[in-house]
């Protein structure tokens, strides 16, 4: 299954694109295969003025179609996403995302935003017909560090849901008889094993 990074900031380097990576590099270690688009790199010109013409812009809008599983990172503005990731969705077609899963991740400024994916972002994916929209994934810049030996460090509130993301996202990807196997092994898991010793026999629950 291939997945798509679609990063929408316009700024270089960004804590939206450096969260993309890292949730790019936690799904290349359950081995999957991905590949990155940042719409900042497309021409300009071309993308201002819808160019479907443009060998760059058919190649961006050819990884969308190839890809099952697209994770699209922006920033919040303004309590909406980059008019930069606006300006290429409207590049694609009325069913550009059918049959596509898709894990929305943002960042910004303060929690004051945090629900600009569910009310801004989540309705124009499901509008591209969106097969599934996981749940969105939220982060601060206070709650994202970049140290340039190590990377990138998540706040522990982030670094769970973006665990909790990934191991959605593959989920979703899984064939359908390996899905049913996961969740039947979780369901095993979280419920406890009854026995006679749990609820004892008793008179009144035979009158019952």
């Amino acid at each position: 299954m291939s997945i798509l990074l679609l990063g929408g900031s316009p700024s270089v380097p960004s804590s939206s694109s450096r969260l993309l990576l890292h949730i790019g590099e936690k799904l290349a270690a359950q081995g999957h295969r991905y590949q990155r688009v940042h719409v900042r790199d497309l021409p300009p010109r071309a993308l201002l003025l819808g160019d479907g013409a443009d060998a760059a812009i058919r190649r961006a809008i050819g990884a969308v179609a190839a890809a099952h599983a697209i994770v699209i990172a922006t920033p919040i503005y303004k309590a909406s996403y980059s008019g930069l990731l606006k300006t290429f969705l409207d590049l694609l077609p009325q069913d550009g995302l059918a049959g596509k899963v898709i894990l929305p991740i943002a960042t910004g400024g303060s929690q004051s935003h945090m629900l600009a994916l569910d009310y801004a972002l989540r309705p124009v994916l499901h509008a591209l017909a969106a097969r599934q929209v996981l749940t969105g994934i939220y982060a601060t810049t206070q709650q994202l560090e970049w140290h340039d030996e190590e990377g990138l460090s998540l706040a522990a509130p982030i670094a769970a849901r973006v665990a909790a993301g990934v191991d959605e996202l593959a989920a979703a990807l899984a064939p359908p008889q390996q899905a049913r196997l996961v969740a039947t092994a979780a369901a095993a898991q979280a419920a406890p094993v009854r026995s006679l010793q749990d609820h004892p026999y008793t008179p009144s629950i035979q009158a019952a």
